[in-house]
């Protein structure tokens, strides 16, 4: 099987009076997963009132996400992150490791597989 770019998108909803608090956390999540090699993107959303977010990953295939899922992003920052908001929505695209998919699981996660397309 050829490996497969794995994206994935997390919906938030900001606490009322959390959003700055929110932005930094975002900030330094962003800055760790910057470094990660096999991190592609990593885009945060917003609406204009700041109560909505969007983060947008994109990693270069299954082993990568499950680094990221290990890594301090998601082991240190997350945690400081639900204190402050809600997961109103996650979705994965393409297919996460066994791992990832039963850690996400809590957070209601849906498996999108990919099946066809192109990709530039």
């Amino acid at each position: 099987m050829v490996k497969q770019v794995v994206r994935l998108t997390v919906s938030l909803t900001v606490n009322d009076g959390q959003q700055e608090a929110f932005k930094s956390i975002a900030q330094s999540m962003t800055s760790v997963s910057k470094a990660e090699p096999g991190t592609l993107g990593f885009e945060w959303f917003s609406s204009a009132d700041g109560k909505q977010q969007r983060l947008v990953e994109t990693y270069v295939d299954a082993s990568a996400l499950e680094s990221h899922f290990m890594g301090a992003s998601v082991q240190e920052w997350v945690p400081k992150l639900a204190a402050l908001c809600k997961v109103s929505g996650f979705e994965f695209y393409g297919e996460p490791s066994p791992k990832v998919a039963e850690m996400a699981a809590g957070f209601g996660a849906v498996i999108f597989k990919y099946w066809t397309g192109i990709d530039r």
